[in-house]
């Protein structure tokens, strides 16, 4: 009979990475992040422990949208008030706030739990081509057709 082992929140080991977003598709390239920051690239994942890592996400600014949803797509957002419905297009949100894009995909393929929360507060992301986490010495992550490739 084999045991299944449970891995304890005190258990787990969190390590950096930086990802590079200059030319990457934004859905594609969120969809991995997402996967990394929940663990799911680690063979110690469960879905009630939070496993994941920390993830650096730079050049957001520079990340590509396919066909026409540079002119098309709207972030829609209630203030709760009558006539309080609010509509960003993309395109705007873009020139002002390129971080929150991408940090608005991922946040989307997360859970929407305590849990969710939890792994979306260990994303940080970086209009530019600089981040400030050097300390924490992040490995770079790579990303191909097939998925996660460490270098």
């Amino acid at each position: 009979m084999r045991q299944t082992t449970i891995t304890k929140p005190a258990e787990v080991t969190r390590a950096w990475h930086v990802v590079d977003a200059q030319g990457k598709t934004l859905g594609r390239l969120a969809t991995e992040v997402a996967k990394v920051l929940r663990g799911k690239h680690k063979p110690t994942y469960q879905p009630h422990v939070d496993t994941g890592d920390h993830v650096i996400v730079i050049n957001a600014s520079k990340v590509v949208l396919t066909g026409k949803k540079m002119e098309q797509k709207e972030y829609f957002h209630h203030t709760g008030y009558i006539g309080g419905a609010r509509i960003t297009p993309i395109k705007t949100l873009m020139a002002k706030k390129p971080t929150e894009v991408f940090s608005r995909a991922v946040k989307g393929m997360l859970p929407k739990t305590v849990l969710g929360r939890q792994m979306f507060k260990r994303l940080h992301v970086y209009a530019g081509g600089e981040h400030v986490n050097h300390a924490q010495k992040p490995t770079v992550l790579e990303f191909d057709n097939l998925g996660i490739k460490q270098q």
